[in-house]
């Protein structure tokens, strides 16, 4: 069974590249052995990142790509959690939360507030961590 988790944009637009060492998180993504839980918002700020980052079109393909793969979990956010002080990363924990996702991958420090919350348990992992995970 796939893991479901949520892709901090900062993660996914460095994954991308296939020059990229951590590019095998693609690989882990079209080949179906994650699932990624993502909300409107989210598409759009991955969008908007891989725009400026490389190009329109390849924000154009690569987010039609997400819209097609099975393993992409579309969410509802029903209620909105606050738990970051940053309040465009939120977006993040709220999926996470609504979606039953099991890890939120992440690079960014501002997200390890989230290790002291007991309710709701946000599970944040950085990417070398992620892959000892995979690895079993």
């Amino acid at each position: 069974m796939a893991i479901r988790t949520v892709i901090d944009t900062n993660v996914l637009v460095a994954s991308l590249s296939s020059r990229s060492k951590s590019h095998w998180l693609i690989r882990e993504l079209l080949e179906e052995r994650i699932d990624l839980c993502v909300t409107g918002e989210i598409v759009l700020e991955y969008e908007e990142v891989l725009k400026e980052k490389y190009s329109g079109i390849t924000a154009i393909h690569f987010i039609n790509a997400l819209k097609e793969l099975p393993n992409v979990h579309f969410t509802e956010i029903y209620f909105r959690w606050k738990l970051l002080n940053d309040e465009d990363d939120n977006k993040f924990a709220d999926c996470y939360i609504a979606a039953g996702a099991r890890y939120l991958i992440t690079h960014y420090k501002d997200f390890n507030i989230l290790r002291n919350i007991s309710f709701p348990k946000i599970n944040i992992i950085d990417l070398p961590g992620f892959e000892k995970v995979l690895a079993g």
